[in-house]
């Protein structure tokens, strides 16, 4: 499969029509998930689309970082009909590059337990010292 990588700012319509082909969508809380999605999609401090040769977004993945010591990879996803070759590795990877590296950057994410096989195969484990603040109120959904 033939695809290209690259750092852009996608609109939360984009962004939504996407999750809507990816198991992603089950992620977020129903609460104000337009308002949000349009502030993630404008802020994340690393930005990156896949897209295949006729312009299809096929995978994403956001990352906030301080570009010296941490990433936080806040969302990744492949559109279902492409996942299992490598687009969502060499997203990540990206990502890690442009936030300045595995030898600088330290890098975290909130893992769905469906999705930790993926992650230990990319050398990733499990840490025991993040700490979460969540006061939130967060209704289950799955964008449609």
């Amino acid at each position: 499969m033939n695809y290209s990588i690259k750092q852009e700012r996608l609109t939360a319509d984009e962004y939504i029509d996407f999750l809507k082909e990816t198991d992603l969508g089950s992620q977020y809380p129903k609460e104000r998930f337009r308002e949000r999605i349009t502030t993630l999609v404008s802020k994340a401090s690393i930005s990156l689309a896949a897209r295949d040769e006729s312009g299809r977004i096929i995978g994403v993945c956001f990352g906030i970082t301080d570009f010296a010591y941490w990433l936080f990879m806040t969302d990744l996803g492949v559109i279902r009909e492409c996942t299992g070759q490598g687009v969502g590795k060499a997203l990540v990877k990206e990502l890690h590059t442009l936030a300045g590296g595995e030898e600088n950057i330290i890098m975290y994410t909130c893992a769905n337990e469906n999705a930790i096989p993926f992650y230990k195969k990319l050398g990733m484990t499990a840490a025991d010292d993040v700490m979460v603040f969540n006061r939130i109120e967060w209704t289950d959904f799955t964008v449609e």
